[in-house]
């Protein structure tokens, strides 16, 4: 059954939604140039490496952000240009590649994800933040819950998650045509659902999303603050592929991310 398709359909309902992702791109191959970017790897599947860029000086912390695309698509280099905000702001950021599906699971996903922060932790020293958006989203909030995949003491270091437009609850995504690639059943929906899991109490998450997002996103990212307890904003005027805009510049979102 795919009845929710067009609930988790983006694109279709943007203006211009199609071109985002070579906008994207171009806008990141920029922010390459300009800033020198170490490549390094933090486990040995194909796709497992970071991009991490160094602030002028001393860090004060690791800003980690991970790319959305439903599990499916997407990576890392169409995405550096938005450690802009944060870098500027005297972060060290982080932008984590992963397995995507079928070649990996979500289960499996999430475990690169703890795999990539632990590694990253060891790469730079204090506070850990974390922002993803969409499915990325998702994999942020998993790693604020209490049995995320991470050493104690880098989940010790972790104090603020910010989940833009993510995915909370994964059962409505068994009714989109999306899992014939996914292949999420209904015991895997659950445990990967940060809606249904409990929050690490040390962690602070303020949820995001775009007032002009689908109502299934809108419902997705309310679900979340209520489950946790957590802040919620909703951007005015905001759709799925512009909310992550804020992060490259001083902005109420980059303030939740990193103030």
């Amino acid at each position: 059954m795919a009845d929710l398709d067009d609930d988790y359909a983006n694109s279709a309902h943007i203006s211009g939604g199609s071109d985002y992702p070579l906008r994207w791109a171009a806008d990141s191959e920029a922010f390459r140039r300009r800033y020198r970017m170490q490549r390094l790897r933090y486990g040995p599947g194909t796709r497992n490496w970071v991009d991490l860029t160094l602030p002028e000086g001393p860090a004060k912390g690791l800003a980690v952000i991970v790319h959305g695309g439903y599990w499916l698509a997407l990576s890392p280099d169409s995405f550096c240009h938005l450690a802009a905000g944060a870098r500027a702001a005297g972060w060290a950021v982080a932008l984590p590649c992963y397995t995507l599906a079928p070649k990996a699971r979500i289960t499996a996903i999430t475990a690169e994800i703890g795999a990539a922060v632990a590694y990253l932790a060891g790469q730079v020293a204090g506070p850990i933040r974390l922002a993803g958006h969409s499915a990325g989203g998702h994999l942020v909030a998993r790693m604020a819950c209490l049995d995320a995949p991470l050493p104690r003491a880098v989940a010790a270091r972790l104090t603020r998650v910010v989940p833009i437009s993510p995915l909370s609850d994964l059962v409505p995504l068994m009714r989109t045509s999306m899992n014939a690639t996914l292949q999420l059943d209904q015991a895997e929906a659950v445990a990967e659902s940060p809606a249904f899991l409990q929050k690490a109490a040390g962690v602070s998450c303020h949820v995001w999303v775009g007032g002009a997002e689908r109502p299934a996103f809108l419902g997705q990212a309310r679900c979340l603050s209520e489950a946790w307890g957590c802040p919620l904003t909703i951007e005015p005027g905001r759709h799925h592929f512009d909310v992550i805009e804020g992060l490259t510049q001083q902005s109420p979102l980059l303030d939740a991310f990193i103030a």
